[in-house]
């Protein structure tokens, strides 16, 4: 199949499109915002075309997206702080990129889409379910929600509500909650954990490649559908993760402080049962991620952390 990936020089973008060229053409969509090189790896394979391009240049998008038979729209400003900071350009990219691939599409092409498990909200009684009515309180959440609602009326696409992801990346990012805890136990040595207590799923970033490519796969049996997808054995709470942290790294020092309310509010328990009855089941685990992170930082521990870093773009910077 010919697969077109918006924003696939990303954390995410990286890993899946080196796994989607070994059995399909990818055409990746982006505009480097951050300035990576993440895939110089790929330009030798011949399933592979990059395209340097803004996604709301709709009239330069739009015959990539023709000609797609599966589009994976991960093009995003990502997190809240990012989309708080400018939030028209969020909702442009984050919202009005999805309804103009949407209107642009026939009934034959198919669209897999990744949104957040942080719509579930502030602290939810019970297990979270698809059935799970989503209440996102971050300008972030509700972007990535209003475009799941979007796609799942259309009837055309499957989305996923996506854990924490965690993992090595050729688009590496530290400003995901294991990767980062991982790298200030191996930098500091010490963390102080504000709301130590709030509870969330993880996913690692392979296991986030796999899902894409199983559902492309069994597109058929599940279009039309929400899928949460993280470990079923990972609804931790931050003291927990450290605790997990501390097996590998036992000087690392944990702190606790009510001092400050972390703005991302997340707290729940998330049921990935659904998405593991249909079939697909992760193959990696938090212990192993945790070990994976503490192996790969020796590349990494001597640079500026910046630069792995998901904060404002630079493209969108100002005076660039």
């Amino acid at each position: 199949m010919k697969i077109l990936v918006t924003g696939g020089a990303g954390y995410l973008g990286s890993v899946l499109c080196a796994d989607l060229i070994k059995n399909h053409e990818v055409v990746v969509y982006d505009n480097l915002m951050y300035n990576q090189s993440s895939l110089l790896n790929l330009f030798n394979n011949k399933n592979f075309k990059f395209v340097y391009g803004d996604v709301r240049d709709y009239k330069k998008l739009f015959p990539y997206v023709k000609e797609a038979d599966v589009i994976i729209p991960l093009a995003a400003i990502v997190g809240f702080p990012a989309c708080d900071r400018d939030k028209q350009l969020a909702t442009a990219i984050n919202y009005y990129q999805i309804k103009n691939i949407v209107k642009n599409i026939s009934k034959d092409q198919k669209i897999l889409y990744p949104n957040t498990n942080s719509g579930y909200g502030q602290k939810t009684e019970g297990v979270c379910t698809e059935d799970q009515k989503l209440t996102p309180i971050s300008h972030y959440g509700v972007t990535k929600c209003d475009s799941e609602n979007l796609l799942l009326d259309s009837g055309r696409a499957i989305t996923f509500r996506l854990a924490t992801v965690f993992g090595m990346s050729e688009r590496m990012r530290l400003d995901l909650l294991v990767n980062e805890f991982v790298y200030k136990a191996l930098t500091d040595r010490y963390i102080t954990l504000f709301q130590a207590h709030t509870v969330r799923n993880y996913i690692h970033v392979k296991d986030v490649s796999s899902v894409f490519q199983f559902m492309m796969e069994n597109y058929d049996e599940n279009v039309g559908e929400a899928f949460n997808v993280g470990l079923s054995d990972t609804n931790l709470n931050k003291r927990e993760l450290t605790e997990r942290i501390k097996k590998y790294i036992p000087d690392f020092v944990v702190n606790e402080s009510d001092y400050y309310e972390d703005p991302d509010k997340r707290d729940y328990i998330v049921s990935n049962e659904k998405i593991e009855s249909r079939g697909w089941k992760p193959q990696y685990t938090l212990n192993g991620g945790i070990q994976e992170l503490i192996s790969g930082y020796q590349i990494i521990i001597n640079k500026d952390s910046s630069h792995f870093r998901n904060g404002f773009p630079i493209k969108y910077g100002q005076g660039l």
